[in-house]
């Protein structure tokens, strides 16, 4: 029987170009990990903040007062709030300025909640072109370390008087590894952008809603009467 197999011994007794390929699929693999950990937390939590806004948002508060508690609060403002502070502001601005047409004041509020939302979902897609990165190459560099490996196993055969299987099984074994190595780096890359690409288009969607309902009630509030608008449909 042949010896107990052992992924350490065939990274150890790999070439040294196997190990420097095995050694940056490690650190993407990790640092892709770490990005997925980030992402995760930082979807959850703007999906967590869109859902509290949009239910202060249309429980008929007024939009003023919504406004003040938003502009004041210590932390930062980002996510949907943050392209409500964006429009609101724009809005309130616009309709202190005498002369200005109401579909002006409403296209000023609407063209900087989309610059606002713009920020918000580059800020949510950072990171997002890592994976994809990670995901789409880690296959080929595995491969390469692997084609390096089995070239080498067959150049050193060369001048040898017999060949078997045994003479080369564990060089290419060893060179095998950074294929799978590859794998184990891309797979989860591969899922996890699939996964976060698709919240963030979710969110983006929201936004978009958004800025059109608030739009909409904008332009209500500054056709039929000049006082602050309510979060309220009516």
């Amino acid at each position: 029987m042949g010896g107990e197999f052992s992924v350490i011994d065939l990274v150890w007794n790999a070439s040294w170009v196997v190990k420097i390929v095995l050694l940056l699929l490690l650190l993407a693999s990790i640092a892709s990990w770490a990005v997925m950990f980030d992402k995760r937390r930082l979807l959850k939590q703007a999906i967590g903040d869109a859902d509290e806004f949009e239910a202060s948002f249309w429980s008929g508060v007024d939009l003023t007062k919504l406004y003040k508690e938003v502009a004041e609060s210590r932390n930062s403002v980002l996510g949907m709030a943050g392209i409500f502070k964006s429009g609101y502001r724009e809005f309130s601005r616009l309709r202190d300025e005498s002369g200005l047409a109401a579909g002006t004041r409403v296209q000023g509020a609407h063209r900087a909640m989309n610059v606002s939302q713009m920020r918000e979902v580059d800020r949510l897609e950072q990171n997002l072109a890592f994976l994809a990165t990670v995901a789409s190459t880690s296959p080929y560099v595995g491969l390469f370390g692997t084609v390096w490996g089995i070239m080498s196993a067959f150049y050193s055969l060369q001048g040898a008087q017999s060949v078997s299987i045994a003479l080369v099984a564990g060089p290419i074994s060893e060179a095998l590894v950074a294929t799978a190595m590859g794998l184990f780096a891309a797979i989860p890359a591969q899922i996890a952008y699939n996964r976060f690409a698709d919240l963030v288009d979710r969110l983006e969607v929201r936004y978009d809603t958004f800025v059109e309902e608030l739009s909409s009630i904008l332009e209500r509030s500054a056709v039929r009467k000049p006082a602050p608008p309510s979060g309220a449909v009516q």
